[in-house]
Formats: C-alpha cells, sequence, structure tokens
C-alpha cells in the first residue's frame, strides 16, 4: 500500500529567511503521524503547502499514491491553527455547510449533522448561533465540521491547543476512532506528552529542516540502546567506576546507567552483580521530550 501523504524536497523562502528547506517525509497509511518542532520551526508552513493554501518555491505533494490535485482536497480534513466559525450561522447550519463545501451528498448532510452533535453532547444546541456557544462548543463544532465529510486523511494543526482537559480527552477519543477505521491522522504540535501518546511515527523539525523522523517506537529503542534502569541494593556509590560504565543518573527512585561504547547489558551486569543485590535491571528508553531537547538542541547549536 502506497504512503497516504509523500512530501519530497519542500522548500519555501519569505522575505529571504528559510521557512521550510528542503523537508521530506513519509506518512504511511492508518498511521498517526507527529509533525513536530518548537514553535517558528516551519510545521505550520508546510502544512499549508500540504494543503495547497500557499505553494512551494520547490518540492512536491503526493496524496493517495499520486501528485496532489484539487480534487484530493475533498478526501482531506483540515483543522488550522487558528480556528474560525461562521458566528451567526446555527450550530447545525454551520456543520451541513462545511459538509457541503466537501461535497458530501445533500441526503446525507442532515443525517451527518444530527449524529456529531449527538456525540457532542450539543443536540440540544443545534439551533443556536455559533455566537452563543461556549469556546469549549465552538472547539467541539470545529473538530466536527472537520470529520463530517469522513476524510481519508485529517490534518490537524495544534489541535490541542487551547484545549481544556475535558475536551482533550473528547479530540483524542475521536482521534483513536479514526485511526481505528483504517485511516490516517497528521497533526503538528510542540507538546512532546501529546504526541509521545498518540503517535506511530514522528518527524522532527528545526530551523525548517527534518533533523529525525521515523517509527517513534524504533527510535526510542535506537536512541536507548545503551542506557538501562538499575534498581538495587549496595554501594551504588561505586557505579561511577565500574568498568563499562560511561554514565550515571539517578531517576525517581532508581538508577539510569549508560553503557561505554562496545559493551553490550549482559556483561554490564555481570560486573553489577558482583557487588549489588539487583532487583532490576532493563533498557531505558528516553521519553520524547528527553529525545526532542537532544535532537532539536544539537539541530540549533
Amino acid at each position: 500500500m502506497p504512503p497516504t501523504l509523500e512530501l519530497r524536497n519542500l522548500r519555501k523562502t519569505f522575505d529571504g529567511a528559510k521557512a521550510v528547506d528542503d523537508v521530506s517525509l513519509s506518512v504511511p497509511a492508518g498511521t498517526t503521524f507527529g509533525l513536530l518542532g518548537p514553535n517558528g520551526a516551519g510545521k505550520t508552513t508546510t502544512i499549508r503547502m500540504l494543503m495547497d493554501i500557499i505553494g512551494p518555491d520547490e518540492g512536491e505533494v503526493e496524496v493517495f499514491g499520486h501528485p496532489r490535485t484539487r480534487a484530493d482536497l475533498d478526501r482531506i480534513g483540515y483543522l488550522p491553527e487558528e480556528r474560525g466559525l461562521y458566528r451567526k450561522m446555527t450550530v447545525r447550519e454551520q456543520l451541513i455547510y462545511l459538509g457541503q463545501l466537501h461535497g458530501v451528498p445533500k441526503k446525507a448532510l442532515g443525517a451527518r449533522a444530527d449524529d456529531w452533535l449527538e456525540r457532542l453532547g450539543l443536540a440540544n444546541r443545534s439551533k443556536s448561533k455559533v455566537e452563543e456557544l461556549s469556546k469549549g462548543m465552538q472547539q467541539k463544532i470545529q473538530l466536527a465540521g472537520t470529520l463530517i465529510h469522513e476524510p481519508e486523511l485529517l490534518v490537524l494543526d495544534e489541535p490541542f491547543s487551547g484545549l481544556d482537559p475535558i475536551n482533550q480527552g473528547l479530540f483524542k477519543d475521536l482521534l483513536a476512532a479514526h485511526k481505528a477505521a483504517g485511516k490516517t491522522l497528521l497533526f503538528s504540535t510542540h507538546v512532546m506528552e501529546q504526541a509521545e501518546k498518540l503517535c506511530d511515527h514522528i518527524a522532527l523539525i528545526a530551523g525548517g529542516r527534518v533533523v529525525l523522523a521515523g517509527e517513534l517506537a524504533a527510535i526510542k529503542r535506537a536512541r536507548g540502546a545503551d542506557r538501562y534502569r538499575l534498581v538495587a541494593d549496595g554501594d551504588l556509590e561505586r557505579l561511577p567506576a565500574v568498568p563499562g560504565v560511561a554514565a550515571v543518573a539517578a531517576r525517581n527512585g532508581s538508577v539510569e546507567v549508560t553503557a561505554s561504547p562496545g559493551v553490550d547489558g549482559a556483561a554490564l551486569l555481570r560486573e553489577l552483580v558482583s557487588f549489588l543485590s539487583v532487583r532490576e535491571f532493563r533498557s531505558a528508553e528516553p521519553t520524547l521530550e528527553e529525545i526532542f531537547v537532544e535532537v532539536v538542541g544539537d539541530a540549533q547549536l
């Protein structure tokens, strides 16, 4: 199966400054992909080029196995960072209008709008004007309008920005259901905790360039290959002097031991059990936030 989305060598410059500099990435079908990076890294510009809101100076965008066309945009759901609804429309009118823009058959529009209002607990507000809703209710309507045409690819720019905890949970449930249906999700964020919980694949962007990309689980395994979590009784102060130990750090009731280059876990464990009563010794994968700080920090030096 071809990737749902391929970006090849995208570049975009504004007033002489490179906002996106040779960005390439591949989003496998049926996955949740995180486009991650600090503010100003180029995430939103990349997404706007994907959505044909702005054109790239160079590079190609492919969706669903072919060069993107305007018709393909009806198969994509897009929630921009700058949210906006027609405040004078009623809630139901708003959802029907957004469905019409994406080509939902007229006969299906009413039923889909009513279904979404029921799912979101807003059925009793269907005739209310958007401006009469709370900010949280408006956020629910915005997401429903993004999903009402049942897109194959869902693109969200900073989707959790400004959400209260209840709506964060709702958004996560809806995104999980979207993925469970075999569809693809791409979202940008600078909040690593959210990305770590949701993403299968990631691309870290810094200074407009991709500095790390791939399957999240594989990245964590690779970057934690020489780190071990140790829980033991005995003379822990001896650890820095043990042959094969490169570094030692306290971690929430345990010790993280970094092995020297070329030293495997079995060899290191043999050294440790010679003077410690070891209760736990296992690979210590870094968190996504730790990877982010290390990789993005190095890229900005």
